[in-house]
């Protein structure tokens, strides 16, 4: 009855639930589920981890992980073997595989390769165009 007597004003009570909805939708999608699967992505990249994997700890150092256990994981940092830190395993920004570095390491050869062969052939096309313009 209340909303019967009114109802210019239910049709804007209407509108603003509506409104309502939108927003919290919105939120969700732009704040919540990116959220989401950011942790997901990450608790499967601290379950994948093995020993052996180089990591990068949240405060940007390079190690190589030499004992985990549930919740802790040990990190040895550069070349000297004393060096060896027990951490959390949120304290892991990224993981590396052995396998993806030696990928990676091929990759970054292979590239090199090509770019000094695409010198070389750019040096010898210049080197030809002085002798074609001497003449």
């Amino acid at each position: 009855m209340i909303f019967a007597s009114s109802s210019s004003s239910g049709g804007g009570m209407a509108s603003m639930i509506i409104l309502l909805v939108v927003m919290v939708l919105l939120m969700y999608v732009l704040m919540i589920r990116p959220q989401r699967k950011e942790e997901k992505r990450m608790q499967a990249m601290l379950s994948s981890l093995e020993v052996g994997d180089a990591v990068v700890t949240t405060g940007g150092f390079y190690g190589i992980v030499i004992d985990i256990s549930d919740e802790d994981v040990i990190v040895e940092f550069g070349n000297n073997k004393n060096c060896r830190i027990p951490m959390r395993k949120e304290a892991i920004a990224q993981v590396e595989k052995p396998e993806q570095a030696a990928a990676a390491k091929e990759d970054a050869e292979k590239d090199a390769k090509e770019a000094k062969n695409a010198e070389k052939k750019a040096v010898k096309s210049t080197k030809e165009e002085k002798t074609t313009a001497k003449k």
